[in-house]
């Protein structure tokens, strides 16, 4: 099921009321309608999966109060640990990279002139798997390490694994943080609330206004790119990276705000990024939960930075290659990740980097000049890279950042989304003059008069209905 759809618009009213005005009183009851409908949120996109997810969550249940049992024999607790981290990433290595791994190999072969007897298969990947895979993962290992107490309420883990709001497409929960709160019974706090629907307003609008509106530009530029000018090129590498990051920061915003609805709090996923000053600063604005989980399950187990400066960065780019075979099964998504690793050379390097920790310009209006040549080279080394987030082999990538570098960049751009360029400026300095806030919508209500509010409301909620791009699906959903 879609954010984005009548569906969900029908389908979410639905259980808001029945979990707070008829099963208000029941905390056992409200857990469970919340697992219902979410096998059912899950389940609109293709039921034949529910089994798997079903049967990976009663795993790593059982798991975890194995390794309670157990606590006192550590090589029955690595085997319990061995048993979830093989099963789900076995899951996941089969239905995601089977064929990648298979036709690599293949490639390998021929390449020497021999071509072994092995065929690919046709696999439909599971929607969401990468996302609930981690958080089921994180869940062992932290009861493994005895960061948490395994849980003993089968619904409460069930609803915490297949939660709907980030089910298919995170935040990336640790149960250390959103476990708990299915055990304690929510109250309904109207502000909270309020600030929720505001929050998935905004992503409904990055979603459907921006993102869906650059889709037809990026799919016309990627797809004939040999026919267009350098400057053409460029501003399609830019609208998709703009159509990227609305795209999936308005999926986690109107997570974030769903799950408020329901007295849920869930991690910020993105913090506005495009205002970042160096690329160790973006990667922690872009997919918090993503980049965090890896730093907590990958790098510090490696060794993080406390084993000196070579293997800090042999495990940066050991994370990073990881990252970027997380996102796709295409050698092309792991050169994305080992460039974005290149790109941090400089600063693992430098033995005493200054960290960007505070938010820029914070209590100013406008940054400084020195502060916006920061971003901007930031912005475009991005838009660079991303590029092969996109296309479908090296070749392409290269063709296509090679024009870019052509004469034909100080042309005219082709393309003019005129109207499209009028939606992007004003999410740029929403995001800008809101970028300390959790999202551009969040606003004390006691500094606006109602009638401001409200009117500002009806005109974005007109602005989706009669501006809105045709309906997409996020781009994520492939991950």
């Amino acid at each position: 099921m879609l954010f984005n759809s009548i569906e969900f618009l029908i389908f979410l009213p639905i259980v808001f009321i029945i979990y707070w005005f008829i099963l208000n009183k029941n905390l056992r009851l409200q857990n469970l309608l919340l697992v219902v409908a979410s096998y059912i949120f899950y389940g609109w996109w293709d039921w034949r999966f529910l089994p798997m997810m079903f049967f990976t969550t009663l795993v790593d249940y059982f798991v975890g109060l194995g390794l309670k049992k157990w606590d006192a024999k550590q090589n029955k607790r690595k085997w319990l640990l061995g048993t979830s981290i093989v099963l789900n990433l076995g899951l996941l290595a089969f239905f995601k990279y089977y064929n990648f791994f298979i036709q690599s190999f293949i490639d390998a072969f021929t390449f020497f002139g021999q071509k072994p007897n092995i065929h690919t298969l046709k696999i439909l990947l599971p929607v969401g798997i990468s996302f609930y895979t981690f958080q089921t993962m994180s869940y062992a290992i932290d009861v493994y390490y005895r960061k948490l107490e395994p849980t003993k309420d089968i619904v409460s883990f069930f609803a915490f694994v297949s939660f709907f709001p980030q089910l298919v497409a995170g935040p990336i929960e640790r149960a250390t943080n959103l476990l708990p709160q299915f055990y304690v019974k929510r109250r309904f706090e109207p502000d909270k609330a309020y600030d929720g629907l505001r929050q998935m307003l905004w992503g409904l609008f990055k979603k459907i206004v921006i993102a869906d509106k650059c889709a037809p530009f990026v799919n016309d530029i990627f797809s004939h790119y040999q026919d267009f000018s350098g400057s053409t090129l460029l501003l399609g590498a830019v609208l998709f990276l703009i159509q990227l990051y609305c795209d999936f920061s308005g999926y986690s915003d109107i997570a974030i705000g769903s799950a408020r609805l329901f007295g849920f709090r869930l991690m910020q996923n993105f913090a506005f990024p495009f205002f970042s000053r160096n690329q160790p600063e973006l990667w922690r604005r872009w997919h918090i939960s993503l980049t965090s989980w890896f730093q907590d399950y990958v790098y510090f187990p490696l060794g993080g930075s406390r084993r000196g400066k070579w293997i800090k960065i042999r495990n940066i780019f050991i994370v990073f290659l990881l990252s970027g075979l997380w996102h796709g099964a295409n050698w092309t998504y792991i050169f994305w990740g080992f460039m974005f690793a290149v790109y941090l050379l400089p600063s693992l390097l430098n033995d005493h980097p200054k960290p960007m920790t505070k938010i820029v310009a914070e209590g100013k209006l406008l940054p400084s000049l020195k502060e916006f040549f920061q971003m901007t080279g930031t912005f475009f080394k991005v838009v660079l890279v991303t590029v092969f987030f996109r296309v479908p082999g090296f070749r392409e990538g290269f063709d296509y950042i090679g024009t870019i570098f052509s004469r034909s960049l100080f042309s005219m751009p082709e393309v003019s989304p005129e109207k499209t360029f009028y939606f992007i400026a004003f999410f740029f300095l929403a995001e800008w003059l809101q970028r300390d806030k959790q999202h551009a919508l969040e606003i004390h209500h006691y500094r606006i008069p109602k009638f401001v509010r409200w009117s500002f409301y009806y005109v974005m909620i007109i602005i989706i209905i009669f501006f809105g791009g045709n309906q997409q699906e996020f781009i994520y959903f492939q991950f």
